[in-house]
């Protein structure tokens, strides 16, 4: 007798890098025919009111553990949740985390990429983070690490191509004196970019021994990117007034 299939009652869904055009048709469905909807801080009030009929719940103030038990209580109760999260659930989107809590429970559920802010900044700021003949490689890190040591600056000072580093915007000085006291060459390019899919957007450029300064004052969200794809030629032209070189 053929095993059936339940239907997914909880789903991972990734809502992109802020501009709430940029989520999938897939998860935009799915956010307006759920019951539940428990959103991240970076997920734009346009998303969540999309969700008329759903009870939401915002993810602030809120540890994972309570998250977790959150999306296994309401899917056991057989409840259309979706669990909307800022860029991709899988990149340090802590999405795996949740989808071992449901597993343990036994609660079906599914997974919904969306656009990554790895791919998605980098991108509307026209720095490619990959071309010929400049970098083959992308090395992408978070500037945060949970227990609050340093990166591996011997590393990550010899690792060729370009670097992206998220969550890093507080400690750039401290990211960027550790690169270059490892061999990183100061006057590599780099380039912040911060809530860039947005009409507050911002872009700042400059070389590893300046950007820490010249982006002090920027909002988070950011991203660092680090590398000589950040000085090719490639910025819209709307951008480049935000450069600080």
């Amino acid at each position: 007798m053929p095993v059936l299939k339940r239907k997914p009652c909880v789903a991972i869904v990734g809502a992109g890098p802020g501009d709430p055009g940029l989520i999938t048709v897939k998860a935009l469905e799915l956010v307006r025919r759920c019951q539940v909807l428990v959103y991240d801080r970076l997920v734009s009030d346009e998303l969540c009111a999309e969700a008329v009929h759903a009870f939401r719940v915002a993810r602030d103030g809120l540890t994972q553990e309570r998250v977790n038990e959150l999306l296994v209580r309401q899917g056991r109760r057989g409840r259309r949740v979706v669990r909307l999260k800022g860029g991709d659930p899988f990149v340090f989107g802590r999405g795996a985390e949740e989808i071992e809590a449901l597993e343990a429970a036994g609660v079906p559920y599914e997974v919904v990429p969306g656009v990554s802010t790895l791919t998605a900044l980098p991108g509307l700021a026209g720095i490619p983070l990959t071309t010929r003949g400049v970098a083959d490689q992308v090395t992408v890190v978070s500037g945060t690490r949970a227990d609050g040591g340093d990166l591996d600056f011997d590393r990550l000072a010899t690792t060729p191509g370009t670097l992206v580093v998220f969550m890093g915007l507080h400690r750039l000085d401290r990211i960027a004196a550790g690169l270059i006291a490892a061999g990183r060459p100061r006057h590599e390019r780099a380039a912040v970019a911060s809530q860039l899919s947005l009409p507050g957007y911002e872009l700042r450029t400059g070389t590893l021994e300046t950007i820490a300064g010249l982006a002090e004052d920027m909002p988070t969200p950011a991203l660092v990117v680090i590398g000589d794809v950040v000085g090719l030629p490639a910025r819209p032209q709307a951008l480049r007034s935000a450069s600080g070189d």
